[in-house]
């Protein structure tokens, strides 16, 4: 992880200029990477902790009232990809993002909802309940389940826990 604390930094301040703690907002990333990582092998590292740093900035701006700002809710894959991995490790990055692209698209349509705004687009319970016209009750009920369904896709297509002895 501490290779990419400069990278992060720069990218953060350069998306989200009036964000001004920062050094909390990585540090709460990277604690977030680390219960990540205590549940299980972390596929992305790399992509987690940028995606991570991002829904906490939206959230901090959120809760600020100001605006987000221009091209700030995209990530572009190129910039956060990992300058030194080569092209088998870059490839194989490629399909598990493809992976979890078809495992979301696999959901039916109201966890697929769901889990967009939850996970992708950092959304709380609340907002997503109110966004959607459902009980927050649904939203979790139905955020729940379609995380056990992603579970269950990876674990289909090969990329669930590793059995120990």
């Amino acid at each position: 992880m501490l290779p990419h604390e400069l990278a992060l930094r720069a990218w953060l301040r350069a998306r989200f200029p009036v964000v001004t703690d920062a050094d909390d907002l990585v540090q709460e990333a990277y604690a977030r990477l680390m219960r990540a990582h205590a549940t299980g092998p972390v596929a992305c590292p790399r992509a987690l902790l940028f995606v991570t740093v991002r829904n906490l900035a939206l959230n901090h701006l959120r809760h600020q009232r100001i605006e987000r700002p221009e091209g700030a809710a995209e990530i572009d894959a190129l910039s956060v990809a990992d300058e030194r991995v080569g092209a088998p490790e870059a490839l194989a990055q490629a399909e598990d993002f493809q992976v979890l692209i078809r495992a979301i698209q696999a959901l039916p349509e109201r966890c697929r909802q769901i889990v967009t705004l939850r996970k992708i687009y950092g959304l709380s319970q609340k907002e997503v309940a109110e966004r959607l016209g459902l009980s927050e009750h649904t939203v979790e009920a139905q955020g729940g389940i379609g995380l056990r369904k992603c579970i269950e896709y990876f674990r289909r297509h090969g990329y669930g826990p590793r059995s120990r002895p």
